[in-house]
């Protein structure tokens, strides 16, 4: 029996970890429980990952706010509409202007704060503390720069509407795509109060820190604990414990022996392993262990945004393919290039010439196909040889059957035997092993 966390808030949990929010109209269920339960969510959060839970209860809304000093560098607001989904260093720059100026004006047209905007850029844009937003053709600036920075905030307003900060009343794209576009933007002030979370830059000194340094500063346990000196010594088992449990509960994988600052091997430890399962169980997540690894995978779908290996893109069964082949090699860990994965894709088109039919240069399909492998963390990408990648201990969790319908049958000969019809993968990222004792369900995907 979970001790932890009561089941019923177990849900509610989950998408705070995912989403970092709920709001009253977005999931009112879940938002009703988190909002009877929120103190044992607070001590809960607070207390294991050290993450504080905000309670909004007049804006409708409750914020997970998660610290973490190696922020993963994958994620983000994402735009459906851009091939690198990522928002922009503009989009997210654009986002600040714009609160900053729904603040003072919570409803106006959009064309009103197209033009604040630009008024605030252009006044600070020549000492390089904000970029040029030219927002009208002009002697300067061409239409296709003007209208690419409208639509960037169109991108920055639909993130906005997504956290429920702001409504519109038109379409975006289509408004924004038009000079003469205008819409009215309608903000929540408490909402915009409640995104207004950070301390002062000024109060942390960010002025005085190179930007890489700015994450560690903001996770700090303290105001200033950023200014201590970085090699004074190990870091403490609190230290160690928190940044475990964190990666553990908010990325796809955890490899304990990954980190150079000694953090994670905590997991190896009899304290670290049962105090992480309870934590995973806690959330209603089931974990899959090795010594060298650990998997966490989610049967509801609804603690991450990772649904591989589901889906039946042509990406995907490449990247089925190579996982297939990945563990048994001779050697698996040896890092793997793109010119041997070429060759195992072109022996598989070979069998089966219709496959991957719109990759006309197979290059292509094996960076995606690699792309899809890296964003769970079974391969990783080589830092010093460009398409090189090094498979990671989370490969050896998976069976990935390759199967391949049978030709038609021959008028005069018959049919032959049927060969193997499907790539089938496990479910979510593991798979039975001698190390999981957790069953996988399978899905069939077309090869």
């Amino acid at each position: 029996m979970n001790e932890l966390l009561d089941a019923d808030l177990s849900e509610s949990a989950r998408i705070l970890v995912a989403r970092g929010r709920l709001t009253t109209e977005g999931d009112p269920e879940q938002y009703r429980a988190a909002l009877q339960g929120h103190q044992e969510l607070s001590e809960f959060f607070r207390g294991e990952l050290n993450w504080t839970l905000s309670v909004h209860e007049v804006a409708g809304l409750i914020r997970l706010h998660k610290r973490r000093t190696d922020v993963p560098t994958d994620r983000g607001p994402r735009l459906v509409r851009d091939r690198q989904p990522l928002a922009t260093t503009l989009v997210m720059v654009l986002i600040c202007l714009a609160c900053e100026q729904l603040w003072r004006r919570p409803r106006m047209s959009v064309r009103e704060l197209l033009q604040a905007i630009a008024q605030v850029c252009a006044t600070d844009a020549d000492g390089g503390q904000l970029p040029r937003f030219p927002v009208v053709a002009a002697k300067d600036v061409s239409k296709q720069q003007a209208r690419r920075n409208r639509l960037s905030l169109g991108d920055a307003l639909k993130i906005m509407v997504a956290e429920g900060v702001v409504t519109v009343d038109a379409d975006l794209d289509r408004t924004l795509a038009d000079e003469d576009g205008d819409l009215i933007i309608t903000a929540s002030r408490d909402r915009l109060a409640a995104k207004f979370s950070s301390l002062s830059p000024t109060l942390l000194q960010l002025d005085g820190l190179p930007p890489e340094q700015h994450a560690a500063a903001l996770s700090a346990e303290t105001l200033l604990d950023h200014t201590a000196d970085p090699s004074a010594g190990a870091p403490s088992l609190e230290t160690r414990r928190l940044t475990a449990l964190r990666r553990l509960v908010d990325d796809p994988a955890t490899d304990p022996l990954d980190d150079a600052t000694d953090t994670t091997p905590y997991l190896h430890t009899l304290t670290g392993r049962e105090r992480a399962l309870n934590v995973a169980a806690a959330l209603g997540l089931g974990a899959t262990v090795r010594r060298d690894w650990w998997e966490i995978t989610d049967p509801s779908g609804q603690a991450s945004s990772l649904d591989f290996p589901n889906g039946r893109r042509t990406e995907r069964q490449a990247a089925l393919a190579l996982l297939a082949v990945l563990p048994t090699r001779q050697d698996p860990t040896a890092p793997i290039g793109i010119d041997e994965i070429t060759t195992l894709f072109a022996d598989i088109r070979a069998r089966q010439p219709r496959w991957a039919a719109s990759y006309e240069r197979l290059p292509a399909l094996v960076r995606a196909a690699a792309a899809e492998l890296t964003s769970i963390r079974l391969l990783a990408a080589d830092p010093d040889i460009p398409d090189r990648w090094l498979p990671t201990a989370g490969v050896h969790l998976w069976r990935v059957r390759v199967r391949q319908p049978a030709p038609p049958p021959s008028p005069v000969h018959g049919s032959e035997p049927a060969a193997d019809a499907a790539l089938i993968p496990p479910a979510e990222h593991a798979g039975p092993t001698s190390d999981s004792p957790h069953a996988a369900h399978q899905g069939d995907v077309d090869a």
